[in-house]
């Protein structure tokens, strides 16, 4: 079948918006003499139900004496806000979009960040009007890794998950997207690359590495 759409997540393959939500915690850690474990962090990374709570976490490893656990996740929440503002697209990234549009794929992100967060982070970076469809965790009832917002992208955009590439990040990202019968090119980020990303089924060190009618090619597609 030829290819007919191209799908992004958001978080830490369009931005690196994960590096500052895990840096962000972390620098509370440290503050109590704590390091946030990224191996139990990795299963917050798109994956809104987590049952990881990283406040409740610190809570326990520090005692409730002299913790203020609503002013720490205020200050973390102000900080990662802080740093996430100043990040730009990833490489690669703007030239996918426009290849992908003079190709004329459809163009669609599946994430599982709410959507007021995927849209003002488009609009700051100049990219909100190339998508064709976005889905949101606000969209569906089971987030990532549960294939339900990849599944709801594609019934949206109308087109097949074997006409369609998936590009992510982590592995609950490659988790969903492979449930939803999709071909998933990984692409990882400074902090998933620490991660176990070998269900996908290529990954890529950078987009700006690897022109998009390659990647097809690549692909089989």
């Amino acid at each position: 079948m030829p290819l007919r759409g191209l799908l992004f997540d958001f978080d830490g393959l369009i931005v690196d918006t994960e590096s500052p939500s895990y840096e962000s915690w972390n620098e509370i850690y440290r503050e109590h003499g704590q390091e946030l474990d990224l191996a139990q962090w990795a299963d917050v990374i798109s994956n809104h139900d987590s049952p990881f709570d990283a406040l409740e976490n610190l809570r326990l490893l520090v005692g409730d004496a002299d913790f203020d656990a609503q002013a720490a996740a205020a200050r973390r929440n102000s900080r990662k806000n802080e740093i996430t503002d100043l990040t730009e697209l990833l490489p690669g990234i703007r030239r996918y979009v426009d290849e992908a549009s003079s190709m004329g794929l459809k163009l669609g992100i599946a994430s599982g960040s709410s959507r007021k967060w995927v849209t003002r982070h488009l609009a700051r970076l100049g990219i909100d009007g190339h998508w064709a469809c976005i889905r949101c965790r606000d969209d569906v009832e089971r987030s990532k890794p549960d294939p339900e917002t990849y599944l709801a992208l594609l019934d949206c955009l109308g087109v097949d998950a074997a006409e369609a590439i998936a590009l992510e990040d982590s592995p609950n990202g490659i988790a969903s997207a492979k449930a939803a019968g999709l071909l998933v090119v990984a692409v990882p980020n400074s902090l998933t690359r620490l991660l176990d990303l070998s269900a996908a089924d290529l990954v890529v060190e950078s987009l700006s590495d690897l022109p998009l009618t390659e990647l097809i090619r690549i692909a089989g597609r």
